[in-house]
């Protein structure tokens, strides 16, 4: 089965990190690309290592925006 997940990528600490937004891994490189592909890669061990599926994740809707916080 193949399945599109949803992932952000942003910078940190000098790496650039790929989180995946439907389930709880992420991955980082020195590229965009390469964290992106070392996500696709970590993913895939994570469906290998659980009993989870792709064919059980719900699917999901995703809403982005701004809130602005004064500290």
């Amino acid at each position: 089965m193949e399945r599109n997940l949803k992932y952000v990528v942003f910078a940190e600490d000098g790496a650039f990190v790929a989180r995946c937004l439907d389930i709880e891994v992420a991955s980082e490189g020195d590229t965009t690309e390469e964290a992106i592909a070392n996500l696709r890669e970590a993913l895939e061990l994570y469906f290998e290592d659980h009993t989870a599926s792709l064919a059980e994740l719900p699917p999901r809707t995703y809403q982005f925006g701004e809130v602005p916080v004064h500290a």
